[in-house]
């Protein structure tokens, strides 16, 4: 499955658990927007930590940064060149 993919179907989910069932774009913000939480961004890094390997104790905890699909796979890729 496409690492967006994997994405959208795991902010789909939290969306979900608020009755939030409205579509999403790749660039349409959920946090800064109030769709999502600050709880539900605890909830994000985990996933993203099981999933995808990232440290957010090493790399630090930006929200900002998990605002997009776009913004989450970037920061996934950067993690992974870093890695490398």
């Amino acid at each position: 499955m496409e690492r967006k993919e994997v994405i959208r179907k795991f902010l789909q989910t939290l969306l979900a658990h608020k009755s939030d069932a409205q579509p999403f774009a790749d660039d349409g913000s959920l946090f800064l927007s109030g769709r999502l939480q600050s709880v539900d961004a605890v909830a994000l890094a985990v996933f993203l930590e099981e999933k995808f390997g990232l440290d957010f104790a090493e790399m630090g905890f930006d929200q900002e940064r998990l605002d997009t699909v776009n913004d989450i796979a970037s920061l996934i890729e950067e993690s992974s060149n870093s890695r490398q």
